[in-house]
Formats: structure tokens, C-alpha cells, sequence
């Protein structure tokens, strides 16, 4: 059922459209998604809590939703914005559209909006506070309100609210052979937000995999006697998460292989003694070029953050892997002398692209290497 909708920006923009999922306000910082595909990933990608998305893609709902392509169980994501709703779904593996999929997870999306024009203005302004309501003009007052108290993502420790409540295992590989795993080493990952693909790259790549919330103390983790530990994406700010970043200092202090993606990234750096910042709109997308420093090969990626790792700030015992080429903005790092490296951004995107799935593999090695060290 579609409603009338509006959209708040911070600048004071009022934008009009056709709402649809549920009739309820929600408030977050929009950015805008460059992929073409893989939208239901996108939603459910626990990384966009507190963002609203608008998809530049105009084609968004057209393949419905199905049961087997979800990065988590929840929307996190404040809402969504795009150019047109379908009226029907084509998919042979779809079970509901996306409008039915919005409303049963309690989430709000916007239709009807011009996105060109609107990512234009995120790339001129960078992302904005914004709010989508239920209503029309006339019913600014309380959508203004709950947009002025939001305070943007800076400074907001969102990991530990995306966290998984209770530690368990993960067994499923990739698909076809989704139990074709022999490695059992075990790999505990820290959930700062993680996504379900990333755990089933774990599992084919490398081995058994534990996943624990994002709080858990360096003794509980010590415990369960990993081979590695993994550091997941996760939304908001990473400089907040002192928790994360004492136990991942500890976990550096052993020697133990340690590889990060995204926030997981971020925290590595901040743990490492370097320094974060906000980005001007972020990446978001599945089309960004990354230039591995050492081979010069140039990898599309696929890329969900709006904080980076200050490249300037690396001391000398961790080096530069990977660079952005849309900004220049770091892309990759790794320890001199500590089994550890990181990035930022997501090889294991699904659908993709998957040119940086050897990243998996060289965690993988890490640890082989590292076990027959010690």
C-alpha cells in the first residue's frame, strides 16, 4: 500500500514522493548507493544502521525479494530512497516484493524521487541528516523535530547495538558446496555488524568459524583458543569503540593473525595508534577502482563506508596496501611486524565483484604460517 511521503533534508529541502513499507518517520544520514544490482543485500547490510539509502539505480524492486540473499535478519538501514516502485516483481527465486518485505521489518522507503538530482546535491554538500515521513507539506512540524534531534553519525558507537546478543558457530560454505570445507582451523569473528556472506567466505577459505559479540573480553575470547580473528564491518564512527579497539591492542600484543574488513579495518588502524575521519558523502557502491600498491593491479570493488583510515597517520610499523582511485583515500593496511593486515573494502560482496576474494585465502596462509612459527 503506498501513502503520501515526504523527505526532509538538513539544508531545509522538502521533497515530496509516494511512500511505501511502513507508515513510520525514521531519521538517519543519507547517502546515496551507486550498485546496479544486489539491493537486497544492501538493505539488509547491518553497516547502513542510521542511514537512509537512495539507490542511483532506477531499477530497484523489480526482482522482488527472496529468502536466501539476506546479509542479516533485520533492515538496520533508517529507510530507503528511490526513483520509481514497480508494480510487479519478476524472479523465479522471489517470494515477496520489496514493499511487503519493507513493512514486515518495520521500515519506511520513499518513491517518486528524482536521485540524480539528490546525489547530485551529496556530492556538492556531502551526506546530509535527512528524514522520511508519512504525510504531506502540511505535516512538516513533527518530521522538522525528530530531524533536529538527530546528531549524525560522528562520535555514534553503533557496533555494539548491531552486535550479535549470544557468541554461535557458522558451518555454511558457498553455495554449491556449502558444507566443502575440510580446513579446521578455528576463526573467531568479532561482530561489529558482520554480514552473513563474509562468514560463509570464512568457512570455504579458511575454517571453522565463532562468532562473538563485538564486547566480548579479551579472557572469554582467549577461551575459545582461536587460530585467527576476524575483525567485521559495522556502522558509525570506529573511534568510540574503546572496547574494541583495547581488545584488538591486546590481541596485537600476542601475535595472534588478525584480518579486518571495513570498520574492522578502521579499528585495526585506531588500535595500531593511526587516526580516522569522516568522509565528505563516503563510498558506497560496486564500482570502485582499488590499486594494490605492491602489483599495481587495479581491482573493482565493492565499497560501505563513511569514515576512512587518515593515510598520513600510519607510523612506521604498519604499511599502505591499497589505495583508492576515485580519492586517493586509504584503501588497505598490514603490520610490519605483527600478523595482521585489513581492508576497507568488502571482498566479499554478494553478488560482487569478487576480485578481492584472495584476500580470504591470504588470511588463510597467514595463519598457516604463523602456526608453523610458533
Amino acid at each position: 500500500m503506498s501513502f503520501p511521503a515526504i523527505l526532509i533534508l538538513e539544508d531545509g529541502s522538502v521533497i515530496e514522493g509516494v511512500g511505501f513499507g511502513a507508515m513510520e518517520p525514521s531519521v538517519g544520514e543519507i547517502v546515496f548507493n551507486t550498485s546496479m544490482s544486489g539491493y537486497q543485500e544492501i538493505i539488509t547490510d547491518p553497516s547502513y544502521a542510521k542511514q537512509i539509502i537512495a539507490f542511483t539505480h532506477p531499477h530497484i524492486g523489480n526482482t522482488g525479494i527472496n529468502d536466501e540473499d539476506n546479509e542479516s535478519d533485520s533492515i538496520f538501514a533508517s529507510g530507503i530512497v528511490i526513483k520509481d516502485l514497480p508494480n510487479h516483481y519478476s524472479n523465479w527465486r522471489a517470494t515477496q516484493s520489496l514493499e511487503s518485505f519493507l513493512l514486515s521489518k518495520r521500515t519506511i522507503g520513499i518513491s517518486n524521487i528524482d536521485t540524480r538530482a539528490l546525489t547530485s546535491k551529496l556530492r556538492d554538500h556531502g551526506s546530509l541528516k535527512a528524514c522520511i515521513a508519512p504525510g504531506e507539506r502540511g505535516s512538516l512540524s513533527s518530521a522538522k523535530e525528530a530531524l533536529n534531534q538527530f546528531g549524525g553519525l560522528e562520535g555514534l558507537d553503533l557496533a555494539k547495538e548491531v552486535s550479535t546478543k549470544h557468541s554461535f558457530s557458522w558451518d555454511e560454505g558457498t553455495w554449491p558446496n556449502y558444507q566443502d570445507v575440510k580446513n579446521e582451523k578455528l576463526i573467531v569473528a568479532i561482530d561489529f555488524g558482520v554480514k552473513k556472506n563474509i562468514l560463509r567466505l570464512l568457512r570455504k577459505h579458511v575454517g571453522k568459524v565463532q562468532v562473538v559479540n563485538a564486547q566480548i573480553s579479551f579472557e572469554d575470547l582467549m577461551r575459545l583458543q582461536p587460530d585467527g580473528v576476524f575483525l567485521s564491518n559495522g556502522p558509525g564512527d570506529p573511534e568510540p569503540c574503546n572496547y574494541a579497539i583495547e581488545l584488538i591492542q591486546q590481541l596485537l600484543n600476542i601475535k595472534i593473525p588478525i584480518f579486518g574488513i571495513c570498520l574492522g579495518h578502521q579499528l585495526l588502524a585506531l588500535s595500531g595508534g593511526c587516526k580516522t575521519y569522516k568522509m565528505k558523502f563516503g563510498h558506497h557502491g560496486a564500482n570502485h577502482p582499488v590499486q594494490d600498491l605492491a602489483s599495481k593491479v587495479v581491482y573493482i570493488t565493492s565499497q560501505n563506508h563513511g569514515f576512512a583510515v587518515e593515510l598520513s597517520s600510519l607510523p612506521e610499523n604498519i604499511e599502505p596496501t591499497h589505495i583508492s582511485l576515485f580519492d586517493q583515500s586509504l584503501q588497505g593496511i598490514a603490520f610490519k611486524d605483527k600478523p595482521a593486515f585489513s581492508f576497507q573494502g568488502h571482498p566479499e560482496a554478494s553478488p560482487g565483484p569478487h576480485e578481492l576474494e584472495e584476500l580470504f585465502s591470504k588470511f588463510n596462509l597467514m595463519i598457516e604460517s604463523n602456526a608453523k612459527k610458533n
